[in-house]
């Protein structure tokens, strides 16, 4: 059982390696994930993660409930303990796409609620049980699904805990694609070599906007905006991106 990273170019692969207990993370996982993300986050040469489960059993079903729910309940230890799993740190404006095969339940939903862009099989199932049990899904989810949809979705998805169809949550705008199972790998590379081929200040500014500017005050965020754009016009990526295009527009 392991986190695995790997690298091919500018594309990081996190991969998630427990398929025979469906992906679920242990107390060593959720820390070996956490510092994973903070490693690429402080790599130059990674551009853009691709977030996956191996096997088609399971993207990633949570928290292994045996070793976790037991620390949870004594207060031995606390969820935050798992924020840099869940991403939940500042300045990590890397995107990062999320491949979905099979179960995405609990945690492991909480995690592809940290990411970018979803791409997920079509037998995908996705579910947040917590309060099943008596608890709350508080890895980020609380925050992050009334902001990333409209709320009467969030709502209905955190208050029913029911499962839910990959096409129930394309519906609902929580991921974007939904492919046949053999695909999502290939679709999510397909996205992360596009977007790591364009401007890594560019594309990190935009996601720093996203994630920054939206409960803002109108004024302040147009301000913040104008300051972000200012960035990326005077930056080494620009100055060549414009000599390229007039160069063609010379010709």
């Amino acid at each position: 059982m392991s986190i695995d990273v790997t690298r091919d170019g500018h594309v990081a692969t996190v991969r998630i390696n427990r398929p025979h207990k469906m992906n679920a993370l242990t107390l060593a996982m959720y820390d070996d994930l956490g510092r994973a993300f903070h490693a690429i986050k402080d790599d130059d040469a990674v551009r853009v993660v691709v977030l996956a489960g191996t096997g088609d059993r399971a993207f990633c079903v949570g928290a292994d409930l045996m070793e976790s729910i037991p620390a949870l309940a004594a207060d031995t230890i606390d969820i935050s303990a798992w924020d840099p799993a869940h991403i939940k740190f500042p300045g990590f404006y890397k995107p990062v796409i999320s491949a979905i095969r099979g179960m995405c339940m609990g945690g492991g939903f909480e995690i592809m609620l940290a990411t970018d862009i979803r791409i997920a099989a079509r037998d995908a199932i996705f579910q947040l049980p917590e309060p099943k049990h008596g608890f709350v899904p508080a890895g980020g989810t609380l925050v992050r699904l009334v902001r990333q949809i409209g709320y009467a979705h969030a709502m209905e998805i955190m208050l029913t805990a029911e499962r839910f169809s990959a096409n129930d949550l394309f519906t609902r705008g929580v991921v974007n694609r939904v492919v046949d199972a053999e695909q999502v790998e290939s679709v999510a590379f397909e996205f992360a070599e596009k977007i790591a081929a364009l401007s890594p200040i560019a594309i990190q500014t935009i996601k720093e906007a996203a994630l920054t500017l939206q409960d803002l005050p109108l004024a302040d965020a147009f301000h913040k905006e104008a300051a972000l754009g200012q960035r990326t016009f005077t930056s080494v990526d620009a100055k060549r991106g414009l000599a390229a295009f007039a160069n063609r527009s010379g010709k």
